[in-house]
């Protein structure tokens, strides 16, 4: 079953509001106060999941003496640090973007905008890989990708919790099982112990609501409100907030289709000669442009409600997985790329008011 450890995706009401009473919100610009809203019934504190942990996203976050900006720093973690999670908690600030905070038990509070939440969980290698490869999911918060299968081989990538990757050989070596991992972007192999990587079965990727017509379901993203909505008719499917494009890269606005898509895409972007990310196993990726900019799961930052991405939308996982297996073109179990122009799921990308 899927790994998520929460469901980021806005809790809908049990008479949740029609897509045409959707569009009359945005376009009277009441749809911020009605998200709003829906955040305040969310924002709610809880324990957290058995098992759930904490790794530092950002160079350094701080540790407050209370769920706020204003509390007294009483702690520091860098990158890469991995913690428990006791709780999660509804932030002091009630005009924040984002309200979500963890507690640490022993220590205190960290915004949750900087820290991917995570679990630590085994695999037991697979011996049977089909002939094409198969698609696998990082269930551990990292893990280490060497030139071979050994960790004194040079290390290659650090590949995160929540990433995909395409698998295309099990490989016994002295450290036990390692996958030999196809990077389509790079047309190169690289390899990462079996057991931190779990295979996703072909059930998993079954598209979601294969009876409903291609044409009645729609994807609206509001800029202003940085939120993303999913349609079937009139019926909505997905309230996720998200991250669009940030000043000098803005997500493009206008009709688009998600026309070609992967389950795990190396995306790199440069400036020039100059790399300025280098991002690989970025998983469900349902792009809407010729020019690169999707819909796909983020592991870099977990801080959805403000624009800060290179263009796409950057999504919770579990909202970039849905939007990847609820929209079409349909991608096949045994493909790690497809592309299909002229269809897709519609895309619709607004303002939800003059000059936001």
């Amino acid at each position: 079953m899927p790994m998520n450890t929460t469901e980021p995706t806005l809790r809908l009401s049990s008479n949740p509001l029609s897509r045409r009473e959707f569009l009359k919100l945005s376009a009277a610009g009441f749809l911020g106060l009605f998200l709003a809203g829906l955040r305040r019934e969310t924002a709610q504190a809880a324990a957290a999941p058995p098992g759930m942990q904490g790794r530092v996203a950002y160079n350094r976050i701080y540790v407050y003496d209370t769920p706020s900006f204003h509390g007294e720093q009483v702690g520091t973690y860098t990158r890469d640090q991995v913690f428990p999670i006791a709780a999660q908690v509804t932030g002091e600030d009630e005009t924040a973007y984002n309200r979500l905070w963890y507690y640490v038990a022993g220590e205190g509070y960290v915004y949750s905008g900087g820290v991917q939440p995570v679990r630590t969980v085994k695999n037991k290698p697979s011996a049977n890989l089909p002939q094409e490869g198969a698609l696998a999911e990082v269930t551990v918060p990292y893990t280490e990708a060497h030139e071979g299968p050994g960790s004194w081989y040079h290390r290659r990538y650090r590949l995160y919790y929540g990433t995909t990757h395409w698998v295309i050989e099990a490989v016994e070596a002295e450290e036990g099982v390692w996958y030999r991992v196809y990077d389509n972007n790079i047309h190169d192999v690289y390899f990462a112990p079996a057991e931190d990587l779990r295979i996703v079965p072909p059930e998993e990727l079954a598209p979601l609501s294969p009876d409903v017509p291609p044409d009645l379901k729609y994807i609206h993203v509001d800029v202003r409100t940085q939120t993303v909505f999913a349609f079937e008719d009139e019926r909505p499917v997905l309230i996720s907030p998200c991250a669009t494009g940030a000043k000098g890269s803005r997500t493009p606005l206008g009709l688009f289709r998600t026309f070609h898509k992967g389950p795990t895409i190396h995306m790199i972007g440069r400036d020039g000669k100059k790399i300025t990310y280098d991002l690989p196993g970025v998983p469900w990726v349902s792009f809407f442009t010729g020019t690169g900019i999707s819909f796909h799961g983020t592991y870099w930052h977990n801080d959805y409600g403000r624009p800060q991405s290179n263009g796409c939308v950057n999504l919770p996982m579990y909202a970039a997985k849905f939007l990847y297996r609820w929209t079409t073109p349909i991608v096949p179990v045994s493909e790690y790329y497809y592309y299909r122009p002229g269809e897709g799921t519609t895309v619709q990308v607004v303002k939800s008011l003059p000059g936001a």
